[in-house]
């Protein structure tokens, strides 16, 4: 059957969907419900604990041959992407900080085209190109809040994030989807564990929604999440799967109107948009060209 209508592919895009989705209530939740300014330490309870529960349930271990280049994945998809994905979520509006991952199908598509020689479809790269048009009107928006350091955060993110989509897929490490979930989370934890110690400040006294915060961003933001988006990484084309990070900005927007009654003016909701229109373009032109 045609890839293209294929009910076993569209369950995989549903399924990896759903992290985007669950990470785009990242940035409510850290602003809202985490103690002030500790965004390392928010990344690494994040991830070490999930990790820690995955590798005790699959119990596998990486070939030697593997461990470098693991070490290359967990810190780009993990460590350095965590890390900035909550110096982001603490600076920037939610929406703002999401869409801004827009960049993410352009740059694996520069990837694919310059190292693995496989020219983009030039209606998949002009989508592409439209998705970065969508983010600069969002960005020049009159009520955009331009703080420098959340913006480079979420762009280098952006990158880490690419690039790790992008050499997952070329690696193809031998180790079960679960299994290299966990081993990234725990190694990016532990590469998040001192700069934790070293930077943020000592965590309060939490209250009973803290804790429940932190659970649920370590249960349903890492354990959950990230096992579906390395799935997907395997069953799907790289640029279908950078392409449904945008729909991270999507539930921020919708978690912002939703609970804290935030509103977007006509120019930004116009770039949003046409991000999200872009997005939905690339997807399906990957599928046809892959």
């Amino acid at each position: 059957m045609n890839t293209l209508f294929s009910l076993t592919y569209w369950r995989d895009v549903l399924l990896t969907a759903l992290a985007p989705a669950i990470w785009g209530s990242t940035y409510l939740v850290t602003t809202q419900f985490l103690p002030p300014d500790r965004p390392f330490t928010a990344a690494l309870i994040r991830v070490l604990p999930a990790g820690i529960l995955l590798l005790l349930l699959t119990r596998r271990f990486p070939a030697y041959r593997d461990a470098g280049r693991l070490l290359i994945l967990s810190a780009l998809n993990i460590g350095v992407f965590q890390a900035l994905l909550f110096i982001a979520a603490y600076r920037l509006p939610g929406g703002l900080a999401a869409v801004i991952g827009a960049i993410q199908p352009l740059l694996v598509m520069v990837l694919a085209w310059t190292v693995d020689h496989r020219a983009p479809r030039q209606i998949t790269l002009w989508a592409a190109l439209a998705g970065l048009f969508g983010m600069a009107i969002l960005l020049l928006s009159p009520q955009t809040v331009f703080e420098p350091v959340g913006i480079a955060a979420a762009l280098l993110g952006a990158i880490c994030m690419a690039t790790g989509i992008w050499l997952t897929r070329r690696w193809q490490i031998d180790l079960p989807v679960m299994a290299l979930t966990g081993w990234q989370l725990v190694l990016g934890g532990l590469m998040l564990a001192p700069v934790a110690w070293m930077v943020d400040a000592p965590l309060p006294a939490l209250t009973r929604s803290q804790y429940t915060a932190y659970a649920y961003l370590c249960l349903a933001g890492a354990f959950i999440a990230y096992g579906l988006w390395f799935r997907g990484i395997n069953q799907l084309p790289g640029i279908a799967v950078a392409s449904l990070g945008l729909l991270s900005p999507l539930a921020a927007v919708l978690l912002g109107w939703i609970v804290l009654s935030q509103a977007l003016s006509g120019t930004a909701l116009m770039g949003l948009v046409i991000v999200l229109i872009s997005v939905l373009v690339v997807q399906y032109t990957s599928v046809r060209s892959d």
